[in-house]
């Protein structure tokens, strides 16, 4: 199997494009043409989809996509291993990551790191569902939750620590709670389904089981609707640590710390050799956020 042909059916998924995909790679659009047919050839099977009008991978061109990639990013770290090629990173990396934090923290942290690399196509997927990287094909993964696969590498980028906040609004309509148990006294802002907050207590945990009637799939939702004074809600200091520095948010529950404190990790398959792409994409973003990130500093 030809990697010249692999790196053009990558290109192809990204830009549904031929005759684009192939100039990238200094390509006629009837070489790349051929490439494909040639890779479909030896695979037995039709990858993409050719109208006039547009290119889609079929769904075997799909299944294939991440095993091309996964075939690509190997050579890619084999031959920097020995001093073969470039050990600048380049190509593409694919980045999933969940929507808020992305959005917030991943965006404005890209422009520098793209100017390090300029070399690099950076493809990123933002939502908060946990996708399969390998199967969706990707280089890395920022996430915010412990690492459950036994598979994967997790390198901590940042701390997640997260507080019960409410508006100065609400406090001023309806008091503090004093204690969590005061809690089921309050009307609460919960993300998705989570409706019971864990505290510590001593050695033990105290669980609340809150009252909300307003619920959101996505953490600045949340965050907005506090802010509105709509009720008191768990946030993580990344997602509104600036609305605590206005004063439109307040910490509340300060000598009952919750047990729901993490960290940001960069997670990347174990069975894939650490590409020179995915080690810069780590490296640049550990020292971004800084041994104390930015967001804890207020």
């Amino acid at each position: 199997m030809n990697n010249d042909h692999l790196a053009l059916f990558v290109r192809i998924a990204n830009t549904y494009n031929i005759s684009l995909a192939g100039r990238e790679l200094d390509l006629s659009p009837a070489v790349a043409s051929a490439y494909i047919s040639k890779l479909e050839e030896n695979l037995g099977v039709r990858l993409i989809h050719r109208t006039t009008r547009k290119v889609s991978l079929t769904e075997e061109g799909e299944a294939f996509l991440p095993h091309a990639q996964e075939v690509l990013a190997t050579l890619e770290t084999a031959r920097a291993s020995v001093g073969a090629g470039s050990l600048v990173p380049q190509g593409t990396l694919r980045i999933t990551a969940p929507a808020s934090f992305g959005r917030m923290h991943i965006v404005p942290a890209l422009k520098s790191f793209m100017q390090k690399y300029p070399g690099l196509t950076i493809d990123c997927r933002f939502s908060d569902t946990i996708v399969d990287l390998v199967e969706g094909g990707f280089d890395i993964a920022i996430r915010d939750a412990a690492l459950k696969d036994s598979n994967l590498i997790a390198r901590k980028l940042a701390s997640d620590n997260r507080i019960v906040c409410a508006s100065p609004e609400y406090i001023a309509k309806n008091g503090l709670p004093k204690t969590p148990q005061d809690l089921v006294n309050h009307q609460t802002i919960n993300l998705a389904s989570i409706e019971s907050w864990g505290f510590k207590s001593g050695k033990d945990t105290l669980n609340i089981k809150t009252k909300g009637t307003l619920r959101f799939d996505n953490g600045e939702a949340v965050r907005d609707a506090c802010v509105q004074g709509l009720g008191i809600t768990i946030s993580s200091n990344w997602c509104s640590y600036k609305y605590l520095e206005d004063g439109s948010l307040v910490e509340v529950l300060k000598d009952f710390p919750l047990v729901a404190n993490a960290d940001i990790w960069a997670v990347y398959p174990s069975n894939r050799l650490l590409a020179p792409k995915v080690r810069a994409f780590i490296d640049h973003f550990i020292a971004y956020f800084g041994e104390v990130p930015y967001w804890e500093k207020q």
